[in-house]
């Protein structure tokens, strides 16, 4: 295999793909020396700031003209939040920092109505989103998001709330069958007085509503508290296990390899969780780019948008336009369907997805006109015809401009047309695409094409 496709690979797996120049300038590196320049890159942590107000401290008002305006604001909030990550995550340089923060965001699935605390939870998983995992696992807990999504608020000694407990176990570590009913009431005990103060948004612990009794979890009877749940439920190597199985499915291919599971779990415990180990021995190791493996992953909705932002250079001079995207396609974030987060794989497509991401590229590259090849029928001119008096529709609800000549600008002068297309697309070039790259008149055409491919929704 050639250096060129490996790095390739490893870019639309650690990262949201790479440009022509960056790939360029990398291919006569090695694997080792391009895997280290991107934990180097992702040494920066750009927390993302844009939420200055907590609305939920705002005086409680009774009138509608007022409350019209805080779910207006809380709205906008929203809207601001999303659409200034997306942004980030296809214009910064620390690419795999965005990128595990992506896969963190779905782990740690919370959908609340405070973007001031989708926020604090979003820079949170940003921080630690290369670090130690047991960090991340107890400062995603101790967050205000966390705690009001999975009620431990209201987890309090004498009457506990078990919410919390079972998703920690059932969702963020172990997975489910390795705990019991009874591990989950009794860690529940251990959380009560896990707590965050309103007015400051941090984490406090309150002793008085604490359950300092006795309890038994997983074979261990002591005083327990939270974080001695956590220390008992790390010692599971069950828990490396589960982390690495997602990991595999989210970074490597759909169906994990047993085997390399195992292998990554090794590193994963023997590490004492810590994340950057684990990702340098997926990255480094020979199967991570065997074909089996390449251009075999479906994106998800935000990927596929992020990684045409960053190919094409698009800004977008409505933002409001990205959210109707991710509403289409059936990823909002912070809007995980519920606390199992996104399911991804083959669930990202059905009959009428495929057909709007197919669509997606035309609509923000060409104002949603894919050019015919070959020669047009009647039917096909008319729809054309249709099509072209949209265009000016289509620009002005969408205001997305693509930097086409800085685009075109990055293609070597003297690159054949089928290694262009091989570079745009993850698995290798079957009949079709050969014969639409042959028969498209000019580049910028073939390009779109390219991109309106199903083969364009693998990375």
């Amino acid at each position: 295999m050639n250096n060129a496709r490996q790095i390739k690979h490893l870019y639309s797996r650690a990262g949201f793909g790479i440009r022509f120049k960056e790939l360029y300038g990398h291919e006569n590196a090695s694997v080792k020396k391009n895997v280290k320049e991107l934990f180097k890159n992702a040494e920066a942590d750009q927390h993302i700031a844009v939420i200055t107000e907590n609305i939920d401290l705002r005086p409680k008002a009774n009138d509608p003209e007022t409350k019209k305006k805080n779910q207006e604001d809380r709205n906008q909030q929203d809207k601001d939040l999303n659409t200034t990550w997306l942004k980030q995550m296809a214009v910064s340089d620390a690419q795999l920092r965005e990128r595990m923060t992506l896969f963190w965001h779905n782990h740690f699935a919370c959908n609340i109505n405070n973007a001031y605390h989708q926020q604090q939870l979003n820079n949170i998983q940003r921080t630690y989103a290369l670090g130690n995992f047991k960090t991340l696992l107890t400062a995603v807990s101790q967050s205000p998001a966390m705690l009001t999504f999975l009620n431990n608020q209201q987890n309090v000694k004498g009457h506990p709330n078990e919410n919390f407990a079972r998703e920690l176990m059932e969702l963020f570590t172990l997975g489910i069958g390795h705990y019991t009913e009874q591990d989950i009431k009794e860690s529940a005990r251990s959380f009560t007085g896990w707590h965050y103060d309103g007015k400051t948004s941090q984490y406090t612990f309150i002793p008085r509503i604490h359950d300092d009794g006795q309890k038994t979890f997983m074979g261990k009877t002591a005083n327990f508290c939270g974080e001695d749940i956590i220390d008992i439920i790390l010692s599971n190597k069950q828990t490396a296990t589960f982390i690495c199985t997602k990991l595999y499915r989210y970074l490597v291919n759909d169906t994990p390899d047993p085997v390399h599971v195992s292998q990554m779990a090794d590193v994963f415990y023997q590490a004492n969780y810590e994340l950057k180990p684990l990702l340098e021995f997926v990255f480094l190791a020979d199967w991570f780019y065997e074909d089996k493996n390449i251009g075999v992953i479906i994106k998800s909705p935000v990927q596929l948008l992020v990684s045409l932002t960053r190919q094409f250079y698009i800004d977008y001079h409505n933002p409001d336009v990205l959210l109707q995207f991710e509403r289409t396609l059936g990823q909002v974030l912070f809007k995980p369907p519920n606390v199992a987060g996104w399911p991804g794989g083959r669930a990202w497509i059905d009959s009428s997805s495929l057909m709007y991401r197919i669509k997606i590229a035309s609509t923000l590259l060409n104002a949603g006109v894919i050019d015919f090849t070959g020669k047009a029928t009647p039917e096909d001119e008319a729809f054309l015809a249709a099509t072209h008096r949209q265009q000016f529709n289509v620009i002005k609800r969408t205001q997305a401009v693509p930097d086409w000549s800085r685009f075109l600008q990055d293609i070597p002068l003297d690159m054949p047309r089928i290694q262009v297309a091989e570079f745009m697309l993850e698995p290798k070039l079957n009949q079709t695409v050969i014969d639409e790259v042959n028969q498209t008149p000019d580049i910028k055409s073939m390009v779109i094409q390219i991109a309106s491919t199903p083969e364009y929704q693998l990375c």
